[in-house]
């Protein structure tokens, strides 16, 4: 079991990482007794099935309430929203509830937009049960997505603590690891070279990572996330480095419709498009052949889904969070753990794009 303690802005908060972790979730809630009045789990209708009676059990004491989402995107929609808060609502949530996230990201980032705005923001706590959610569930941002845009309604805002079973992962597919594995890589290398190269070199089998090797990863990739959001909480400069991967892995999810590809293997291939311009544009000398081949092995698409074209995702790039007026901006590498952001024209990012799809060939 290990502890990490996370630093954004004036709010601290552990981020408890462990197998059986939620046993100490009670223990957690008898110290915060009498500043809170009730409970809300948000979880989803699969994760309800497999994780909801363990919390329960954990929380019998405190009688929760429960709101259930659909599985996947779908929960990130202004309709799932809505219903969130009408259940909070129905319940006489006040001030001082707490709402607990229970699920993967998508359910970190309702319950957390939900918990932003009830009441102008109530507290909440993070119960990731997915790899991909080691990245979500810390750092404060929240939100839902539009059909126009991902994570583009939403909020920063703090959970109070979270709290990391590793023995929820052991229920997920195969491609839900893969997901979440993507974003451990993208940590590796915009902060940790150590956790790149141990990454590359020791997993193999997606389907065969160990209670150990989750919690070593997991802890360095925390690690790497906290260090930039106790810089920038609000992303106003270092934190848009998260982003590695991301404006084309964004737009690739928007194209193929949210749900039809998981958001870790979009970003995955986005990362390798970064990596691939960031050769030309940020001098990065990096074998990029090699990193196809290992994340290749891995199970990943190695390259833009067929089907897509090249100008749906440029309109979709254009709409990124770190566009300014239609201006495109890509994070990229000068080298492994030291990341840039360069802004590029429409006409370079056809060219890069072009030399992407020929690559593969």
């Amino acid at each position: 079991m290990k502890t990490l303690q996370i630093s954004a802005g004036s709010h601290k908060y552990p981020v408890i990482i462990g197998e059986h972790a939620v046993s100490q979730l009670a223990n957690y809630l008898e110290k915060q007794a009498g500043s809170f009045t009730k409970l809300l789990i948000i979880t989803d209708e699969n994760v309800a099935t497999l994780h909801l009676p363990t919390l329960l059990q954990q929380l019998e004491a405190y009688q929760p309430s429960v709101f259930s989402a659909p599985g996947g995107e779908q929960a990130k929609t202004i309709e799932t929203y809505y219903e969130a808060m009408t259940c909070a609502l129905e319940n006489s949530l006040d001030r001082k509830s707490i709402i607990i996230a229970l699920g993967g990201g998508v359910i970190g980032d309702l319950a957390g937009f939900v918990a932003a705005t009830y009441m102008r923001g109530i507290r909440f706590v993070q119960i990731p049960t997915t790899v991909l959610a080691h990245d979500s569930s810390v750092g404060g941002k929240t939100g839902i997505n539009h059909p126009l845009g991902k994570n583009m309604i939403g909020a920063f805002h703090q959970p109070e603590a979270v709290f990391y079973d590793l023995s929820f992962l052991k229920s997920l597919p195969l491609t839900e690891v893969r997901s979440g594995f993507a974003e451990i890589v993208k940590h590796g290398l915009i902060g940790d070279p150590d956790l790149y190269e141990w990454l590359k070199t020791t997993i193999h089998d997606l389907g065969g990572i160990t209670t150990y090797q989750y919690e070593s990863m997991l802890s360095k990739g925390i690690g790497v996330k906290a260090s930039i959001v106790n810089k920038d909480e609000k992303e106003t400069g270092i934190r848009a480095f998260l982003n590695f991967g991301h404006t084309l892995g964004h737009a690739i999810e928007a194209e193929m419709g949210y749900g039809n590809i998981t958001h870790g293997e979009a970003v995955m291939i986005g990362m390798l498009f970064a990596l691939e311009a960031s050769k030309s544009e940020a001098g990065l000398a990096f074998d990029v052949d090699s990193f196809r081949a290992w994340i290749e092995d891995l199970g990943y698409l190695p390259s833009i889904p067929s089907g897509l074209k090249q100008e749906d995702l440029i309109k979709r790039m254009k709409m990124d969070k770190k566009a300014v007026a239609g201006a495109m901006k890509f994070v990229l590498l000068k080298e492994v753990g030291e990341p840039c952001l360069k802004e590029l024209s429409e006409s370079r990012i056809k060219t890069l794009l072009d030399i992407f799809l020929n690559s593969k060939k």
